[in-house]
């Protein structure tokens, strides 16, 4: 396999990943996954979201606790679909990295560093900033609306040179392909 479709096969994984631990989590909180104290139910409801939320920010005014937990909780939902579905695809997986990171430190300031270590909380806000890194992302609606970009300018444009290899490249071309066929 070459290793330019390795890469992009790997990018779509660590997206679907990404997005798929935060709308797992979102689901928790929001009682989708069943009642709290149900096996694989970390919280169950959001009261019970909360009272964690409060353990994780100790160090805050307790006040504040609430508001904060329904912000990363629409952040967590809003990057969760943004990145399964590809759009806006860098700036999703920048705000997934930082969340990441401010729900880790703030693990770590109340729990200890072993906790955000040892649920991968540094790893995802990793992860998150990796993916944001990727020239491209294939398989996503990033990638159609740039495809779709390139053949409205290609058939604006009377110098049908500008679909060639430079323009459109191979994989471009194999996508078209396989959306039309």
């Amino acid at each position: 396999m070459e290793k330019n479709v390795s890469v992009k096969i790997i990018a779509v994984y660590l997206r679907i990943a990404v997005a798929t631990a935060y709308l797992w989590e979102v689901a928790d909180r929001l009682g989708f996954l069943g009642a709290h104290g149900r096996p694989h139910v970390g919280w169950g409801d959001w009261a019970h979201f909360v009272a964690y939320a409060r353990d994780v920010m100790k160090f805050l005014p307790s006040s504040v606790v609430p508001t904060l937990a329904l912000i990363a909780t629409i952040g967590e939902g809003l990057f969760g679909l943004l990145l399964l579905f590809g759009l806006f695809t860098r700036m999703a997986a920048v705000g997934s990295g930082i969340l990441s990171f401010c729900f880790a430190l703030a693990m770590a300031i109340s729990f200890g560093i072993d906790s955000p270590l040892g649920y991968s909380v540094f790893t995802l806000s990793a992860a998150s900033f990796l993916l944001a890194t990727q020239p491209g992302f294939a398989f996503s609606v990033d990638a159609f609306i740039n495809i779709s970009r390139k053949i409205k300018k290609a058939n604006s444009s009377d110098d049908l040179s500008y679909v060639t290899a430079d323009r459109l490249s191979a994989g471009d071309r194999n996508f078209i392909y396989m959306m039309l066929k």
